[in-house]
C-alpha cells in the first residue's frame, strides 16, 4: 500500500501544478468570456485530450511536419495553443489572410488547408454549439490545421519550399533549413501577427521578382519568376557586403562591393551533362566499362573564399580527364605529351621519356600514370590560377583559348571556371601596388611602377641566359584578405530595374519545378 502512495503522490502534483487541468481550463475562460457562454466553463481537457490526439493522428499524413507537432503538443498536454492565444484577438483570422494572400509568393492557399481553417472559425465564431462537447472536435481541428499552417507558411518563405541538395547532386552551397527547435519556437511565439509580418521576404532581387510575377500574363514567365523566387528563399551563407558571385546562366562573373559593381567579365563553365545521364550512368554502373560512363562536367554550385593567386600554374590533370581524352590522344601521338608540356608520373616518380610508353599496354580504366601539365603559354589553365577551397578540385582561371568568350553558350569547360580579364581580376585581388607588380613580373609582363624595372630586367636577363636552363615556375600571390566566392544559378533577376532572363543551360530549372509544382 505504501508503494502505491508513493506513485500516485507524484502524479497528483503533476496534474494539481499543470493550468491546462485546472477547471475550467484556460480555453474553457477564454471562450466562455468571449461569448458570454456558461457551456464553456464546462470545458473537460481529458475528452478534449482524447480527441485532439485522434484529430492529430488522422490529419498527420498530410503534414509535412508531423513529428514536432507532435512533439509540440504532447510537451503542452495537448492544450490548443493557438486558439487560447490568438483566436480572440484576431490573429487566427490574419493567419487566414496571410495564408490567402499566399498567391503572390507563387503558392496555392489549398495547400495551407486555408478554407478548412476559415470554415472551422466561422463555425466557432457562429457559437451554436448547445453543449461543450460539440466544440471539441472543431478547436481540436481548428489548432492542428493552424499550426501545420502556420509552420508551412512560415518555412516556405523563410528557408523556401524545396530544399536543393534534395535535388541537386553538384549543389554544395549550405543552406539554412528549418528545424525542430525553431518550430516549437514559433508554435509558442506569443506574437502571431508580428511573425507572419516579419517573414515577408525583404530582399530588393526578391521583390522585383515577385512583382514582375504579378504583372505577367505567361504561363512560361511566370514559371521561371516563381523558381527564382524560390531561389532568392533558400537562406544563403553570409557574403557580406563584398563578394565574388559567378552566376552560370548568365556566364558572367561580377564582383560587388554593397551595390556598387567593382568588376564584371564574361566566363566559360562546365559543360551540361549528357542527355540521358541518369540512364547512362545506371549503365555504366552495371557494366562497369568507361565506354558506358556519360560526361557531367557541369560546374559545381558552391561558397568558398579565394584565398590564392598561382601565376603560371601547372595543371594536375584529373584522372577523369586522363582517362578520357590524354589517353587517347598519346596512343595517337606519341610525341603529344612532350609537345604539350605534360609530364607523366609513375608512383609519383617523373618519367623522363613519356613518348617512349607504349600506351596499347595499359587499360585506360587502370591507368597507374599521373598527368601534370606545366607552365608556360600552353597551359590550359593560361596565366593565372585563382583557388578557393572546396571538394570538388574546382577553381577559377585564365585560358589559352580565349576564342570561348565569343561563344552565347559558354558552357563548354570540364568543370572549371575560365573568366575573361585575370589580370584585372589579379589586381582587384591583391589590392596592392607591389604585389601586383611583383605578379606582372612573374608572367613576363611590365611593371606598372617604373622603380620596380629592375625585377623585369633580372628576369629577362634569366631567360635569356644560354649557360643556364630557366625553368618556369609557379609563383604564389595571397590578396591582403580573402574574398568571399559564390558560385550560383539564376535564371531570372533584377538589374537596372528590368528582369534579365537567361536560358536554363544544366536543365536546373527543369528538376525544381519538378519539385515546386505541386505546391502551385
Amino acid at each position: 500500500m505504501k508503494k502505491f502512495r508513493f506513485l500516485i503522490l507524484p502524479a497528483i502534483l503533476f496534474i494539481s501544478a499543470c493550468g491546462w487541468f485546472k477547471s475550467p481550463p484556460e480555453i474553457g475562460k477564454v471562450l466562455s468570456e468571449h461569448f458570454k457562454n456558461k457551456i464553456y466553463k464546462d470545458f473537460d481537457t481529458t475528452v478534449y485530450d482524447s480527441i485532439f490526439v485522434h484529430t492529430l493522428d488522422s490529419l498527420d499524413k498530410d503534414f509535412i511536419n508531423p513529428k514536432t507537432i507532435k512533439s509540440f503538443y504532447s510537451n503542452h498536454y495537448s492544450e490548443p495553443h493557438l486558439v487560447t492565444e490568438f483566436y480572440i484577438n484576431g490573429s487566427l483570422d490574419s493567419l487566414v489572410s496571410y495564408l490567402e494572400n499566399s498567391t503572390i509568393h507563387g503558392f496555392n492557399p489549398k495547400i495551407f488547408k486555408t478554407a478548412e481553417i476559415k470554415a472551422l472559425l466561422a463555425t466557432l465564431t457562429a457559437n451554436r454549439f448547445k453543449k461543450v462537447e460539440q466544440t471539441y472536435p472543431v478547436i481540436a481541428k481548428l489548432e492542428a490545421l493552424s499550426a501545420n499552417a502556420y509552420l508551412n507558411y512560415n518555412n516556405f518563405l523563410r528557408f523556401g519550399v524545396v530544399n536543393p541538395h534534395n535535388i541537386f547532386s553538384r549543389y554544395y552551397i549550405k543552406v539554412k533549413r528549418p528545424d525542430s527547435t525553431g518550430m516549437i519556437n514559433l508554435l509558442s511565439s506569443e506574437n502571431m501577427v508580428d511573425t507572419l509580418r516579419n517573414i515577408q521576404p525583404k530582399s530588393e532581387q526578391y521583390q522585383a521578382l515577385q512583382k514582375a510575377f504579378l504583372k505577367a500574363s505567361s504561363e512560361s514567365e511566370k514559371r521561371i519568376l516563381l523558381l527564382n523566387m524560390e531561389r532568392f528563399r533558400w537562406r544563403m551563407p553570409e557574403t557580406g557586403d563584398n563578394y565574388v558571385m559567378v552566376n552560370i546562366p548568365d556566364f558572367r562573373l561580377t564582383w560587388l562591393n554593397k551595390k556598387d559593381t567593382v568588376i564584371t567579365m564574361k566566363v566559360c563553365v562546365g559543360g551540361k551533362r549528357e542527355n540521358g545521364y541518369e540512364e547512362k550512368l545506371k549503365a555504366f554502373a552495371k557494366s562497369g566499362n568507361l565506354d558506358d560512363k556519360p560526361k557531367n562536367h557541369e560546374t559545381p554550385l558552391l561558397f568558398s573564399k579565394i584565398n590564392a593567386i598561382q601565376a603560371n600554374p601547372i595543371w594536375n590533370i584529373p584522372v577523369s580527364i586522363a582517362q578520357s581524352e590524354i589517353y587517347w590522344m598519346a596512343r595517337k601521338d606519341p610525341y603529344y605529351l612532350s609537345n604539350s608540356n605534360i609530364n607523366v608520373y609513375y608512383k609519383d616518380k617523373l618519367i623522363g621519356e613519356p613518348d617512349t610508353i607504349n600506351w596499347s599496354r595499359y587499360s585506360r580504366d587502370k591507368l597507374p600514370f599521373k598527368f601534370k601539365q606545366g607552365s608556360g603559354g600552353g597551359n590550359a589553365l593560361g596565366k593565372f590560377k585563382f583557388i578557393f577551397d572546396n571538394s570538388s578540385s574546382i577553381y577559377l582561371h585564365d585560358t589559352n583559348n580565349k576564342n570561348g568568350f565569343n561563344l552565347t553558350n559558354r558552357a563548354i569547360s570540364h568543370g572549371c571556371v575560365r573568366i575573361e580579364k585575370p589580370l584585372e581580376f589579379a589586381e582587384k585581388l591583391l589590392n596592392d601596388n607591389y604585389a601586383y607588380d611583383k605578379l606582372r613580373v612573374e608572367v613576363d609582363m611590365l611593371p606598372v611602377d617604373t622603380t620596380h624595372m629592375n625585377w623585369y630586367r633580372k628576369r629577362m636577363a634569366k631567360k635569356a641566359d644560354t649557360l643556364k636552363v630557366f625553368q618556369l615556375k609557379p609563383a604564389w600571390f595571397g590578396p591582403k584578405k580573402a574574398v568571399p566566392l559564390l558560385i550560383t544559378y539564376y535564371t531570372a533577376w533584377a538589374q537596372n530595374d528590368k528582369i534579365e532572363y537567361r536560358p536554363d543551360v544544366y536543365g536546373m530549372d527543369e528538376k525544381l519545378w519538378a519539385m515546386i509544382k505541386k505546391y502551385k
